[in-house]
């Protein structure tokens, strides 16, 4: 089962680092951090650059949730598993296919796309958001982002994937 770990915001891989020494390897299958590729401009050029997808969120996969949770208590860093008062929840199956569809189990990066705009119609012509255009509630030209609005942790979400605009035509 794929459980959700909250942390600070900034420091999702010092934490699974810390993880992944301090936790029994026997409990935890995999500890990572969701990402995104996208292009930053850096100095005048651009650059490609990976940033999370859930900031403040990691992913741990394991069978043994509460020996996982007594054993982040040893954890020098804020950590929580995310879950109400009687248990922790782990992720729904969908949530897990939408990470999975994306993502590979030792490259966990969702990759850039590239599109044109038609209008008002954003296309894309290759990359993870191909056939998911619906999704894309916002685009950010500059920025080379686009804004996804998804279901994910029980209730909807706004994150950001790299999206490359090459081309528009009015």
């Amino acid at each position: 089962m794929w459980y959700v770990v909250q942390t600070y915001a900034g420091r999702e891989d010092a934490v699974c680092g810390l993880i992944s020494q301090l936790v029994s390897s026997s409990l935890v299958q995999e500890c990572f951090v969701p990402r995104y590729l996208t292009m930053v401009r850096f100095r005048g050029e651009w650059q490609s650059c990976e940033k999370p997808l859930f900031p403040g969120y990691l992913i741990v996969v394991t069978d043994c949730v509460e020996q996982v949770e007594y054993e982040l208590r040893r954890v020098p860093a804020f950590t929580r598993l995310l879950g109400n008062d009687d248990a922790f929840i782990p992720l729904q199956a969908d949530d897990i296919a939408w990470i999975s569809a994306f993502t590979t189990k030792n490259d966990r990066v969702i990759g850039m796309s590239e599109g044109i705009i038609e209008g008002d119609e954003v296309v894309i012509l290759k990359g993870p958001l191909m056939n998911h255009a619906g999704w894309i509630k916002k685009i950010n030209r500059h920025k080379r982002l686009a804004y996804l609005e998804i279901q994910m942790f029980g209730r909807t979400i706004t994150t950001k994937v790299g999206l490359e605009i090459v081309r528009k035509r009015a």
